[in-house]
């Protein structure tokens, strides 16, 4: 092997490391959100959020129960953010998703920079397909196309949600 290729091996390992780490630690970072929400620690929630935090919501605009609890504007009490799953979709993204009932289906799309969440999309009660668009890496290989998730709300045959799709 040339000293080309080895360091083209060490910089894909290297690289590939560095992405699980990341996807890793933004896990962290949105399981902890989550935490701090239900305890109602807004102090904490303020420390993983951008002071210029992008805000997008899809779903009937009484449901926006997460903007009124991190602008104050009611308690963590009045509705819980309970993540049955989060997702990581490369280094920046997180997808966490949950229920409340049989009539709510929620699902958090967080971008993350460096351990601090910059945006933030909230759909309710919306079938959500989240595509990567952007352009790979050299070294990803895609199986499956471009879809990297998509919503599985429990009672999925019993109505009809509306759909839609989140080009990244």
């Amino acid at each position: 092997m040339d000293s080309t290729s080895t360091s083209t091996h060490i910089l894909k390992h290297s690289e590939i490391t560095h992405s699980t780490d990341s996807e890793h630690q933004n896990r962290a970072t949105a399981d902890a959100l989550y935490k701090s929400l239900a305890a109602g620690r807004t102090d904490a929630v303020a420390k993983f959020l951008a002071t210029d935090l992008e805000w997008w919501f899809h779903g009937p605009p009484h449901c926006q129960y997460m903007m009124r609890v991190l602008t104050g504007e009611s308690s963590h009490a009045e509705f819980r953010f309970e993540p049955r799953s989060i997702t990581a979709i490369g280094d920046s993204v997180i997808v966490a998703e949950g229920w409340e009932g049989a009539q709510v289906y929620w699902v958090h799309v967080w971008t993350l920079k460096d351990g601090v969440i910059t945006q933030f999309r909230e759909y309710f009660n919306t079938w959500l397909v989240v595509a990567d668009l952007r352009q790979p890496a050299w070294e990803e290989v895609r199986h499956d196309g471009l879809t990297v998730w998509q919503s599985h709300p429990r009672d999925l045959f019993h109505r009809s949600l509306p759909a839609i799709m989140l080009a990244l």
